[in-house]
């Protein structure tokens, strides 16, 4: 009995690193599919939000709140296109000027910690002048920003056709079995999935716009350039836990580093937009969502690592869906039951 029970751990082990080979490798193909498959929950979400609305929303066809929920979802799309493509010229034109302010304003923090004169910080310093050039990388970042844009359009590509076949879905999960048993295990299964993955995803997008909209408010008043490319990028990385509140705050204010040659200007930025992360994200994330996805905060910081180490900026947005799906899935078996109350926050699941 123990030879069986460390084979089983073996090949499960074994099976385990082949799938995350696999993943890894096809990563290229994967992310893109998964991606759009999360954008279709997005789109459904909206669409039952439309339906929910008064007078409109009931006498509204469901092709029609399709429709309109697509069209919003692309029209976002092509707004975060633009921002790239219209601020890229003048971003790239800027890079001398925020090289100046940057090392201006690192000669004021020298001079406020009353180092300005010490030989070691003078040698820095001139490392400092000959490592840094910010124009570089401006420029490598549109570069990547470019990328991922054009890797979203085959994101919206698959979305659109999963869209089109989301009507078949039922006769197909019929077909997968003929014991009527599985087929309302399965049924189980995907209904859960589909209700939790689709409330999580559509209450994050909404207190996600909303964590924008208020860090754009922010950034105007103290005029950051690009406050509303800023907002966008702010507004995604909520999607990502933990890190994500960290880079919304650390991206704009390193702007503000090279923008501003204002320390007071800088710290109360970096003050007013830590303020609004902690209270959407510790006051109204938890009242809005509650424990919708009822995940291990454990669970979800290792899932983080390994679906960030596997795919990327792309498996740090998509580590709490796939972990959810997992759990899902693995407490609709027996065999499998124990490893879900594992990732799950108070056992149940």
């Amino acid at each position: 009995m123990p030879n069986a029970r460390f084979e089983a751990l073996v090949h499960g082990a074994a099976l385990a690193l082949i799938i995350g080979w696999v993943l890894y490798i096809g990563r290229g193909v994967f992310v893109p599919v998964v991606l759009g498959v999360l954008v279709v929950y997005v789109i459904v979400g909206l669409t039952r939000l439309l339906g929910r609305l008064p007078y409109l929303g009931r006498s509204m066809p469901s092709r029609l709140a399709y429709a309109l929920s697509t069209l919003l979802i692309g029209a976002g799309f092509a707004f975060a296109v633009y921002l790239v493509v219209a601020n890229m010229d003048s971003v790239l034109a800027r890079g001398p000027l925020y090289q100046e302010s940057l090392l201006a304003s690192i000669q004021r923090v020298a001079v406020i910690l009353g180092v300005e004169t010490e030989p070691t910080w003078i040698s820095l310093r001139q490392d400092l002048l000959a490592q840094i050039n910010v124009h570089r990388v401006i420029g490598s970042t549109v570069v990547s920003v470019t990328s991922i844009l054009v890797g979203l359009v085959v994101v919206f590509l698959y979305a659109s056709f999963l869209l089109l076949e989301l009507r078949h879905f039922p006769a197909k999960l019929a077909g997968l079995s003929s014991d009527p048993q599985r087929i309302a295990r399965i049924r189980q299964v995907t209904s859960d999935i589909n209700t939790r993955i689709g409330s999580y995803l559509a209450l994050k997008t909404f207190l996600s716009l909303l964590l924008g909209a208020v860090s754009w408010v922010i950034m105007t008043l103290y005029g950051l350039e690009f406050a509303t490319f800023w907002a966008v990028l702010i507004a995604l990385l909520n999607f990502v836990p933990y890190i994500g509140s960290f880079l919304g705050v650390m991206f704009p204010v390193a702007m503000a580093l090279v923008q501003f040659a204002d320390l007071d200007t800088i710290v109360m930025l970096l003050i007013y937009l830590s303020a609004a992360q902690f209270v959407i994200g510790n006051f109204l994330d938890p009242y809005v969502m509650g424990n919708s996805l009822n995940l291990s905060p454990f669970a979800i910081l290792v899932s983080l690592t390994i679906w960030s180490g596997l795919w990327g900026i792309a498996g740090a947005f998509l580590a709490v869906p796939i972990t959810s799906i997992l759990t899902i899935v693995l407490s609709g078996f027996a065999g499998t039951r124990p490893i879900a109350v594992l990732l799950s926050r108070d056992g149940r699941v």
